[in-house]
C-alpha cells in the first residue's frame, strides 16, 4: 500500500478523493488487513469485514466506498504485477440499501424569501447556485475572466476544495452555461463594489483575496437563513437539486439539466437531482387524463369503454 498504491495511484486523483482514500485506509483498511499479503485475502474475509462494518453502524454508502476502494487496490496490484489472482472484492455483496432521508428542494417562493434574508456575497452565491446549478466549489472558484457579460455566459474552469484551487470535479464539469439577465445584473453590481475585480481575481474572495470556506458560510449564513424560511435542511447541495427540479418545471429537458450540472451520466441527473413536485405531477396526470378520455365521461357506456380500451391497446 505505502510503497506502490499511495505514491502511484494517489497523484492522479483529485485532492478531495486523495483525502478520503487516505482517511479510509488509516481508519478501516490498514487496521484490518495491513499485516496480510494480498494473496491471503479472500472474498469471504472481505465479506465478513464489510458486514462487521454494517453491524458497527457504518452507513451503506460508506461500506460501498470501502468495497470500491478494496477493489481498486486489487485491480491496481494486478495491473502492476503484484497480484495474480481474481479480484476478491468483486464478489463482496452489500445488504439492501435502505431508504435515506427525504431529499428536499426549494420552491420559487422559498427562493425569493431566502434571497431577501441573505447578505452579500452569499446572496449572489445562492442565486448562482439556483440559476446555474454550479457546485459550491465551482462557485467559489469563479474568476471574473470566467464571466462573459457581453455574451451572457459563465465558464466553469476551476473549483475550490477546502481552500485549495484546482480543476473541476470531472472532465465533463468544464462547461459554459447561459447567464439569465437577473444574474448578469447581480454580478455587475458585485463587480462594481469589488475592491479587486481584475480578470484573474476570484469573484468571491475574502479580504485577503483567498477563497471563502463553504463550511463557514453554511454554518454562519445558510443554515440560519434556512431555519427562518422553514427549511432547516438547507445546504449548498440543495441549490443544485433545486436547479435541476425547477429547470424541469420551466420546460427544460433532462439533457439540459445534465449539461447544466456537469454530469457524465444522465442517470445521475434523473435519479439523484431531479425530484417530482406533487402539484405539477398532479397537473400532468390531469392533462394526460384529458388526452386519454378526450374530455368525455370515461365508461359512460359499455360501447364507449370498449372503444377506449381498444384505442389504448
Amino acid at each position: 500500500m505505502e510503497q506502490f498504491f499511495v505514491p502511484l495511484a494517489f497523484p492522479i486523483l483529485k485532492l478531495s478523493t486523495r483525502k478520503r482514500y487516505r482517511s479510509t485506509l488509516d481508519l478501516h483498511l490498514l487496521p484490518a488487513f495491513g499485516g496480510n499479503r494480498l494473496c491471503d485475502i479472500r472474498t469471504v474475509d472481505l465479506q465478513r469485514f464489510i458486514l462487521q462494518k454494517f453491524d458497527n453502524g457504518l452507513g451503506w454508502e460508506t461500506c460501498n466506498h470501502l468495497r470500491n476502494l478494496l477493489s481498486k487496490m486489487f485491480a491496481n496490484a494486478k495491473k502492476w504485477g503484484h497480484f495474480g489472482g481474481e479480484n476478491p472484492a468483486l464478489g463482496v455483496e452489500l445488504p439492501e440499501k435502505q431508504p435515506t432521508k427525504k431529499k428536499q428542494v426549494l420552491m420559487p417562493d422559498q427562493v425569493a424569501r431566502l434571497l431577501a434574508i441573505l447578505r452579500e456575497p452569499v446572496r449572489t452565491m445562492a442565486l448562482i447556485g439556483v440559476l446555474t446549478g454550479l457546485r459550491v466549489g465551482e462557485i467559489l472558484g469563479l474568476r471574473w475572466q470566467d464571466v462573459d457579460f457581453k455574451q451572457g455566459e459563465l465558464r466553469v474552469e476551476q473549483a475550490v476544495y477546502r481552500g485549495s484551487v484546482g480543476s473541476p470535479k470531472t472532465r465533463g464539469s468544464r462547461r459554459t452555461l447561459p447567464l439569465p439577465e437577473m444574474l448578469v445584473s447581480a454580478l455587475k453590481d458585485l463587480a462594481m463594489r469589488s475592491l479587486e475585480a481584475s480578470p484573474q481575481s476570484l469573484v468571491f474572495a475574502t479580504r485577503n483575496a483567498t477563497p471563502y470556506s463553504d463550511t463557514n458560510l453554511l454554518l454562519r449564513d445558510l443554515k440560519p437563513a434556512g431555519r427562518q424560511i422553514g427549511a432547516p435542511w438547507l445546504s449548498w447541495h440543495t441549490f443544485r437539486r433545486t436547479h435541476a427540479t425547477l429547470l424541469q418545471l420551466a420546460g427544460g429537458s433532462a439533457k439540459d439539466a445534465q449539461a447544466q450540472l456537469g454530469h457524465a451520466q444522465i442517470s445521475t441527473t434523473l435519479g439523484i437531482y431531479t425530484l417530482p413536485v406533487p402539484a405539477h405531477q398532479r397537473a400532468a396526470v390531469e392533462k394526460l387524463s384529458g388526452m386519454v378520455t378526450n374530455g368525455d365521461e370515461f365508461g359512460s357506456s359499455s360501447e364507449g369503454t370498449t372503444r377506449e380500451a381498444v384505442t389504448l391497446q
